[in-house]
C-alpha cells in the first residue's frame, strides 16, 4: 500500500466515533498539559516584559486580545472546512466538529470584542467605534450566536447539518473582511503588525510573549474542541438510544 492510501485509510478510520473517542482519550491528557505549559511560559513573559512607552501597562492587553482575535476567525473557518467535508463528502464527524466549534468560535470573539473594548478607551478615548474591523467581528459574533441558535431550533440531525453547513460558507465571506478591512478601509483599528509579508513590525521584546500566548490560546482551543466533539458524539448516542426506547416502547404499548 502506497503512503497516500495508507494516509487516506487512516483518516478515513477516524470517520469512526468509536476510533475517534479512543484517540481523544489518548492525546487529550497531552493537550491539556502542553496548553498549561504554555500558559505558564506566555503569562510568566507576558508580566515580566516591560510596558510599551506610549500605552504604558495597557499593552499587556495585546496578548489576550490578538490571540483571542485570531481564534476567533480560526474558529469560523474550522466550521467551514467542517461544512465542505458535510456536503461534499458526508463524513460523519464534520458536523460534529462544526457544531462543537461554534460555541468556542463565539466564547473567544466575545473576549475579543471585550478586551479590544478595554484597550480601545485609553488609546482611542472610547470603547466603540462603528469603523469596518469591529464592525465585521461583532456580525461574526451575531452570526456565531445565529448558527448556534439554528443548531438548537432543528431537531433532526441530518437536517441541521445540512442546513447549518451551507450559512457557514455564506457566511464565510466575512473572515476576509475581518483580516483585510484594516488595508481596504480607512479605520481607526491599526493595520496588520504581525503577520505581513515584510516581517513583524512589532518589538521582538512583545512579540516573544504574544507568539508564545498564542501558541497557548490555539492549543486551548483545540483542545476543547476535541472534549466539545467528544461529548456531542456521546450525546447523539444517548438521544439515539432514547429514540429506540420510545420508538420499542410505543410498539410494545
Amino acid at each position: 500500500m502506497s503512503e497516500t492510501s495508507l494516509a487516506i485509510t487512516k483518516f478515513s478510520d477516524l470517520a469512526n466515533p468509536t476510533r475517534f473517542l479512543a484517540l481523544a482519550a489518548r492525546i487529550l491528557p497531552w493537550m491539556a498539559a502542553f496548553t498549561a505549559l504554555c500558559f505558564i511560559v506566555g503569562l510568566y513573559l507576558s508580566f515580566t516584559t516591560e510596558g510599551d512607552y506610549q500605552q504604558g501597562e495597557t499593552v499587556r492587553i495585546m496578548y489576550i486580545h490578538v490571540p483571542a482575535a485570531w481564534l476567533s476567525m480560526m474558529g469560523y473557518t474550522i466550521m467551514s472546512l467542517s461544512a465542505i467535508g458535510t456536503l461534499v463528502w458526508r463524513h460523519p464527524l464534520a458536523d460534529v466538529s462544526a457544531k462543537a466549534a461554534a460555541p468556542l468560535g463565539a466564547a473567544f470573539t466575545l473576549i475579543a470584542l471585550v478586551t479590544g473594548s478595554l484597550w480601545g478607551k485609553p488609546m482611542w478615548g472610547t470603547w466603540w467605534v462603528w469603523d469596518a474591523r469591529l464592525t465585521s467581528v461583532f456580525i461574526l459574533f451575531l452570526m456565531y450566536l445565529g448558527l448556534i441558535a439554528l443548531n438548537r431550533a432543528i431537531d433532526e440531525p441530518s437536517k441541521a447539518a445540512r442546513v447549518s453547513a451551507v450559512l457557514i460558507l455564506v457566511g464565510f465571506v466575512n473572515i476576509p473582511i475581518i483580516k483585510f478591512s484594516v488595508d481596504w478601509w480607512n479605520t481607526l483599528h491599526q493595520s496588520a503588525s504581525v503577520l505581513r509579508f515584510d516581517g513583524p513590525a512589532i518589538d521582538p521584546e512583545f512579540l516573544r510573549p504574544l507568539l508564545v500566548m498564542a501558541v497557548a490560546f490555539t492549543a486551548l482551543f483545540f483542545t476543547l474542541h476535541i472534549m466539545a466533539m467528544r461529548n456531542e458524539i456521546w450525546r447523539r448516542r444517548v438521544a439515539a438510544q432514547r429514540r429506540m426506547a420510545a420508538r420499542l416502547a410505543s410498539r410494545e404499548g
